[in-house]
């Protein structure tokens, strides 16, 4: 809504209905503060929350956003095995065969705004997480379109994620995996 908004703002020359969007503007970002507050001292009160937001964010790329999106939506992270909790995510590639047809392998479903904090969080792990770093530039290197990479990445983090909420071990600092 505050994109909307300031898009609004952009778009018109009457000055009381510019006061009035701007009044609307700072009333959304004062209330997406309240939440985003509320949000974290949620997590901070709940112990089992807490411990899991900690495991999270202990990986370089993902940050808070995507650690409470992550406790918020999807529950199932560390239950799951890496291929189901693809799938359940949407980064899974399913194959489109039928008869001797062999068609693109694409990735499709699951939950999309899961998969949204997913690909921000793997945009950045591409850049400062030295495993992401290293498969994406393997990736492009042997030919595959950046957006293919991406989302390998994004796989690689949730399983990467998966499995550090399974055995309850951070991110260590050499950039290995539990």
């Amino acid at each position: 809504m505050i994109t909307a908004e300031k898009n609004r703002l952009s778009s018109t020359d009457h000055a009381e209905v510019r006061r009035q969007i701007k009044a609307h503007v700072a009333w959304l970002d004062k209330q997406l503060k309240i939440n985003e507050y509320d949000l974290d001292q949620a997590v901070r009160q709940t112990p089992a929350w807490r411990e899991k937001a900690d495991l999270l964010k202990s990986v370089p790329g993902v940050g808070r956003v995507t650690a409470t999106t992550f406790l918020a939506l999807l529950p199932e992270l560390g239950m799951l095995s890496r291929r189901q909790i693809a799938a359940l995510v949407g980064v899974a590639p399913f194959n489109r065969d039928s008869g001797t047809l062999h068609g693109r392998r694409t990735v499709w479903g699951g939950r999309a705004t899961v998969r949204a904090a997913l690909y921000m969080a793997a945009l950045v792990g591409a850049r400062c997480n030295p495993t992401l770093k290293a498969m994406y530039g393997r990736l492009v290197t042997g030919g595959k379109p950046k957006k293919v990479a991406l989302v390998a990445c994004m796989r690689k983090l949730l399983t990467i994620l998966n499995a550090i909420i399974r055995e309850r071990r951070a991110w260590t600092l050499a950039g290995n995996t539990p």
